[in-house]
């Protein structure tokens, strides 16, 4: 048989095969530190718990609307007006399986064959897969730590061509968890007045920010800003969800939601309708204290990690101000990440994703989503490793 030559536009996953890699080894007794994953180490709040065995007992365990029951869809409006006072209605919001399935169907039924994606640099893995095999085609605007790897609104202007569908954003970011401050996103915003160009505002780790941060949501700029926005989100990241598989859109454009409905609906139906139930929860600002005890300790990890790596020779990390990522620079070691990563593993048994997983050679990712004496260990073998190597040629 053979395979519908539409996949071979899809490369695998570098993140997703790292971390399996990672535990096959370690079920095999190997001592392997893992730090590829973006997934909390804390466990989902109680009172989310709690709502999804309610919710069970109650028999709530039937097919619901495609796009997500009404109380729920009414808890993101609620959400999206406390925190950033945008104002939608029902015929505003869908509920997808996590926020990869919400940007699938974006991408899927956005894109006509040759339209143009701008996607910064470096980037989530999933976003040029996704415009790749919905037949667009990804355009990359470069950044680097020299920028804290933000793109300006210059470097847009000079992006943008006749073919140019949509722009997306990701703040705070992964991998190099860079934040956009308002004066930022109002630059940016200026130079898409008077296209057709729609944003893409991806924004699951806007609860996790570091420094007093201010997060801006990407609608909130101006009317403009607010209705070429597609504001993507959910609740994976900041409230520990990952497998509970919630991710939304919100956008004033009803035809895309209407279209993202039909589409939905001949692929996956409702999501789950117990998590549907439990995420009020978190979507009401049942859990907040949960989250920013979590968030605290985020920074206290990554306070620790920007430290101990920029006093490592030949090592250097911007501070990040958001999510839970840390994008090392190992230029003046190697800029095969792909080989870095890989003698990582091998020889120290520590689990990281090559930079060129992201467009970015000459870097890692390292996940502190995990205990901080893990953290520790894994960067004193990293020093280890990289004291090693220095004078080995891993540029062949």
């Amino acid at each position: 048989m053979k395979i519908a030559q539409r996949m071979e536009k899809l490369s695998p996953s570098v993140t997703m095969a790292i971390t399996a890699l990672g535990r096959e080894l370690k079920a095999q007794g190997k001592d392997i530190l893992s730090f590829s994953a973006g997934e909390p180490d804390f466990d989902t709040p109680d009172v989310i718990k709690d709502a999804a065995v309610k919710a069970i007992k109650a028999g709530f365990t039937k097919y619901t609307s495609v796009e997500g029951i009404t109380e729920t869809k009414q808890a993101i409006i609620n959400k999206l007006k406390r925190d950033h006072g945008l104002e939608y209605n029902l015929d505003n919001i869908v509920i997808s399986n996590g926020a990869k399935h919400s940007l699938f169907n974006l991408f899927q039924l956005l894109i006509n064959e040759g339209d143009e994606v701008i996607i910064p640099s470096p980037y989530w893995v999933t976003y040029p897969e996704q415009v790749k095999y919905s037949d667009g085609v990804p355009v990359f605007i470069e950044t680097d730590d020299s920028t804290n790897f933000k793109i300006t609104a210059e470097q847009l202007k000079n992006a943008i061509t006749p073919k140019t569908k949509i722009l997306v954003l990701n703040s705070p970011s992964n991998p190099a968890g860079s934040v956009y401050s308002k004066k930022e996103l109002t630059e940016i915003s200026k130079v898409l007045e008077g296209t057709d160009i729609l944003v893409l505002s991806d924004e699951m780790y806007e609860k996790i920010i570091f420094d007093k941060e201010v997060f801006t949501a990407t609608a909130q700029i101006s009317k403009d800003m607010y209705n070429r926005t597609v504001t993507i989100n959910g609740l994976s990241k900041a409230v520990a969800m990952t497998g509970w598989r919630f991710g939304y859109i919100a956008t004033p454009k009803v035809d895309i939601v209407k279209a993202m409905i039909k589409l939905q609906g001949q692929v996956t139906s409702n999501i789950n309708s117990i998590t549907q139930v439990a995420s009020i929860s978190a979507l009401e600002g049942e859990a907040d204290k949960e989250i920013e005890a979590m968030r605290k300790e985020f920074e206290k990890r990554r306070n620790f990690a920007v430290k101990a790596f920029n006093d490592i020779d030949g090592i250097t990390c911007v501070s990040p101000k958001g999510a839970f990522y840390l994008f090392v620079n190992i230029k003046e070691i190697t800029e095969n990440s792909i080989k870095f990563c890989e003698q990582l593993l091998a020889e120290e048994g520590v689990a990281v994703v090559p930079g060129l997983a992201f467009g970015k050679e000459g870097y890692f990712r390292l996940s502190f989503a995990t205990d901080l004496e893990s953290i520790k260990k894994g960067i004193e073998r990293i020093e280890r490793f990289t004291d090693r190597i220095k004078n080995v040629d891993y540029n062949e």
